[in-house]
């Protein structure tokens, strides 16, 4: 199956401007493909504010999350994939959703039928 991360970013987004809230992600910034201003990140994680009125082309994509957006005043294109992307809430309350690593939809698919009889144990009489 596709990752369910990015259907649930974009959820989550709607639900957060729906309710007149300011939608922030949580981004891992020590992933090579994330495009942030390196002078706000801290610990290697940075917070952005996607809210309408913050960002302009704001694209939430299957693979990345893309947007233009000023810090301190310098216009930059920003990037995100979505695997990138451990958190979306809203800053006045919080209420949001942490991702972890099983929400990635990837890994292998569970074992056939078959291939889970050749991994049971077997007994076999030893004379």
């Amino acid at each position: 199956m596709t990752p369910s991360r990015p259907y649930l970013i974009r959820a989550l987004y709607d639900w957060i401007v729906d309710n007149g809230m300011s939608p922030y992600v949580l981004v891992n910034a020590e992933d090579e493909q994330v495009v942030v201003p390196r002078q706000f990140v801290e610990g290697g994680k940075i917070v952005l504010n996607i809210n309408p009125t913050a960002v302009q082309n704001l694209e939430v994509g299957n693979g990345f999350v893309e947007l233009d957006a000023r810090f301190s005043g310098t216009p930059m294109h920003v990037s995100v994939p979505v695997m990138s992307v451990l958190a979306i809430y809203a800053r006045e309350n919080g209420k949001g959703m942490v991702f972890t690593d099983e929400d990635d939809g990837g890994g292998e698919p569970p074992p056939s039928p078959d291939e889970e009889k050749s991994k049971r144990p077997s007994l076999r009489v030893v004379k």
